[in-house]
C-alpha cells in the first residue's frame, strides 16, 4: 500500500518540478513520515509538506489475521470410568476411553462388517480351528516404539489369565488351553504350565516364535481353537484384545489406568491428560496408521443430565447424551431441534434379579415382576418415547431375534397369580432396589416402585448410591445388589455375542448374577459351532426362549440413540454402536469447522 502511494506522489511531484521550471523557482518540499497509535492500533501517516500547502496521506493498515480457534470436540460422557482397562473394562463409558487409544487386530465399519484393523489379513485353516493373522508393517505406538505381534499375544493372554480376572475373560474361551488356565487360582502351582499350553502363538517370518517386542519381523499371530469358531476373527475387535504395554502395567501398578502417563496406545488418539471424574484430554496420534485427527477430544463427567442439557445450551458442549426427559423441549425449540440426532441402538435393558437373593431365588417371583412390568408406559411416560419396550434379549432387526419370544409381557392378573404361587406369598422378605444416584434416576425409580407397588402389594426399598461406585458393585459377585437395571449392548451383531458371551455357564456374566441352565449351555454351544446358518439360528433362538423361560431378567427397553450434536461438528458416521457419543466407532470421520464456532 505504501509503496503505490509513493509511486503515485513521485509523478505528482515530478510534474510539479517541470511546470515549476517554466515559471519560478522550485520550492523546498518536505516529506515527513509519521507513526501514531489510535485505539490500539498503529497507523503510519505520510505528510508531504512544501511552501504555502500540505498534503496527508493516511495507508489504511490491511485488518490483523483473527486468532485460530481451536479445534476441539467436547463431549460429556456422564459417569467416570470404574476402571480403564483394556482386560478388565466392560461399560460403554469404560470402553469409550479405550477404542480412542487403542486398536485390535481387526474393527468394525460403519455397517459393522469386521475390516481389517492392525492385522492387514487373517486366514482360517479348512474347518476353522485355526486363525492366522499378518499384522501391518512398521506399526507404532504413539511414542514411536514398534507394536509387534508379541504385543498382542501378551493382551490375549491377560485376557485370560486368572489373576486378572477381566469382565470378558470367558470370551477367549475357545482358544485350546484358555478355559482351563482362566478357571485355575491364580496361585495354581501349575500356572506357569496351564499358561503354556493356551493356544496364542507370536511368530517370526521363519515361523519360529518371536523373542521379544523389539522384534521387527513378528507379525504373525497364530491362535488354535478346541472347537470351530469361523467369528473369531470378530472377537478379535473387541478391547480385551487392546495390546496395552506389559511394562507399562507393572510400574503404574493396580490402578496403572489412572494416569495418562501409562496409556501407550495404538488408536487415533493419544490420552495427554487425564483428571479422574473431571475431565479426560485426547490429542492424535501421529503414529496412527490410517491417518491423524484433526481435533482434539475433551471428555467431562456430569451425572445429571439437567445440567448437562444447559451447559450445552451455553455451548459448553459440543455433543451430549439427550434425556428423555428433555426431548420434547428439545424438539418444541427452532436451533435444538436441527441439532438433535436420534437412531436405532443396540442396547437391551433389564430389571435384573440376582437369583440367590430371596426372594428372586424363586422363579415365580421373578416371573411376577416381570409381568407387572408396564413397558409401554415405562417407555411413553419416564422415557418420553425415547426407545422401545423391549420383550425379547436379542434387539429386533439384529440377526437371533425372535418375535415370538413374548412370554412374559405385562399382565397384572397374571402376575398377582404367579406371586400368590411363589413360596414367598404372604411372606415377602425386604426387597431393595439400588441405582446410581442422580435426580433423574430417583425419579424414574419412583415410578418403577410405585407400579409394582399397585400390581403386587410390595414395598421396594430405594437405595441410591453414587454412579461410579454403583457400576462397580455391579461387577463382583460378592457385591452385587438384590435387584437393579443394567443393559447390555451388542459388541458385534451376532447372537453368539448376545447368547454365549453372556448367559454361558462359565461365562463372568453368568456367574456373577447366579444364572445358569444347562439346557440353555448346549443349544448356545451347537449355536457356536454350527456352520449351517439356519440351523445355527435355530439353535440360539432355543436358547434364548430358555433364558426368557427362566425369567433370568425382566426385559424392559431398546434404546433409541439420541445425541445432541453442535452444528460445527461435521462427519459425523452413526452406528447401533454409539453408545457413548455419536460417531464414536470412527472418529476419523469426524471434523470441526472452526469458522463457524461461536
Amino acid at each position: 500500500m505504501r509503496s503505490k502511494l509513493f509511486a503515485v506522489l513521485s509523478l505528482l511531484i515530478v510534474a510539479s518540478m517541470v511546470l515549476a521550471a517554466c515559471q519560478t523557482p522550485t520550492p523546498e518540499v518536505k516529506e515527513v513520515v509519521k507513526t501514531v497509535v489510535v485505539e490500539n492500533k498503529v497507523v503510519e501517516t505520510v505528510v508531504v509538506e512544501k511552501a504555502g500547502e500540505t498534503t496527508v496521506i493516511t495507508a489504511t493498515p490491511a485488518p490483523a489475521a483473527p486468532v485460530a480457534k481451536e479445534a476441539l470436540l467436547r463431549i460429556n460422557l456422564g459417569t467416570y470410568p470404574d476402571i480403564i482397562d483394556p482386560q478388565k473394562s466392560s461399560f460403554v463409558n469404560e470402553i469409550g476411553h479405550l477404542k480412542l487409544m487403542y486398536e485390535g487386530l481387526t474393527r468394525l465399519n460403519d455397517k459393522l462388517e469386521t475390516i481389517p484393523a492392525a492385522a492387514e489379513k487373517w486366514e482360517y485353516s479348512a474347518d476353522a480351528t485355526e486363525l492366522t493373522f499378518t499384522l501391518r508393517k512398521d506399526l507404532k505406538y504413539s511414542d514411536g516404539t514398534i507394536l509387534n505381534a508379541k504385543r498382542f499375544e501378551y493382551s490375549i493372554l491377560r485376557n485370560i489369565d486368572p489373576a486378572t480376572a477381566g469382565e470378558y475373560g470367558s470370551i477367549t474361551d475357545e482358544i485350546v488351553g484358555a478355559a482351563e488356565w482362566r478357571g485355575s487360582s491364580p496361585d495354581d502351582a501349575a500356572g506357569a504350565d496351564l499358561k503354556a499350553a493356551v493356544e496364542v502363538r507370536a511368530l517370526d517370518a521363519a515361523g519360529q516364535p518371536c523373542k521379544d517386542y523389539e522384534q521387527a519381523d513378528c507379525l504373525t499371530l497364530k491362535l488354535k481353537f478346541r472347537q470351530p469358531a469361523p467369528y473369531f476373527h470378530t472377537v478379535m475387535s473387541l478391547w480385551v484384545t487392546f495390546p496395552a504395554k506389559e511394562e507399562n502395567i507393572a510400574e503404574g501398578g493396580d490402578n496403572w489406568w489412572n494416569s495418562s502417563k501409562f496409556h501407550t496406545g495404538n488408536g487415533p488418539f493419544v490420552l495427554e491428560s487425564l483428571e479422574p471424574f473431571v475431565r479426560a484430554y485426547f490429542v492424535p496420534n501421529a503414529n496412527y496408521w490410517r491417518g491423524q485427527a484433526t481435533y482434539n477430544i475433551e471428555f467431562r463427567y456430569i451425572n445429571d443430565a439437567a445440567v448437562s442439557f444447559e451447559a450445552y445450551k451455553n455451548n459448553e458442549f459440543d455433543i451430549i447424551g439427550a434425556g428423555a426427559e428433555d426431548i420434547a423441549t428439545i424438539k418444541a425449540d427452532a436451533v435444538l431441534s436441527k441439532e438433535l440426532m436420534q437412531y436405532a441402538g443396540g442396547c437391551t435393558y433389564a430389571v435384573y434379579f440376582t437369583a440367590t437373593k430371596p426372594p428372586f431365588d424363586d422363579p415365580k417371583v421373578r416371573q411376577a415382576f416381570a409381568q407387572a412390568l408396564d413397558r409401554e408406559g415405562w417407555v411413553k411416560d419416564v422415557l418420553k418415547g425415547n426407545g422401545s419396550p423391549a420383550h425379547t434379549w436379542v434387539v429386533p432387526g439384529c440377526p437371533g431375534y425372535v418375535a415370538e419370544d413374548n412370554k412374559w409381557g405385562y399382565n397384572p392378573e397374571e402376575a398377582k397369580k404367579a406371586l400368590a404361587e411363589s413360596k414367598y406369598a404372604g411372606n415377602m422378605p425386604e426387597v431393595v432396589a439400588t441405582f446410581g444416584d442422580t435426580p433423574r434416576n430417583r425419579t424414574r425409580w419412583e415410578w418403577l416402585v410405585a407400579k409394582w407397588k399397585e400390581v403386587l402389594g410390595v414395598d421396594i426399598k430405594l437405595n441410591p448410591v453414587e454412579p461410579t461406585t454403583f457400576t462397580a458393585l455391579t461387577k463382583e459377585k460378592e457385591t452385587i445388589p438384590q435387584m437393579f437395571i443394567l443393559g447390555w449392548c451388542m459388541d458385534y451383531p451376532d447372537p453368539q455375542n448376545w447368547l454365549s458371551v453372556y448367559w454361558m455357564s462359565t461365562s463372568s456374566y453368568a456367574q456373577r448374577y447366579s444364572f445358569s441352565n444347562a439346557e440353555m449351555d448346549e443349544w448356545m454351544k451347537k449355536g457356536d459351532t454350527e456352520s449351517d446358518p439356519v440351523k445355527r439360528m435355530e439353535n440360539y433362538k432355543q436358547a434364548q426362549l430358555i433364558l426368557s423361560d427362566q425369567a433370568a431378567v425382566a426385559y424392559m427397553w431398546n434404546n433409541l440413540n439420541s445425541y445432541l450434536v453442535k452444528p460445527w461438528v461435521k462427519g459425523v458416521v452413526t452406528t447401533p454402536q454409539d453408545s457413548d457419543f455419536a460417531g464414536s466407532n470412527d472418529p476419523l470421520t469426524i471434523t470441526i469447522d472452526t469458522t463457524m464456532l461461536p
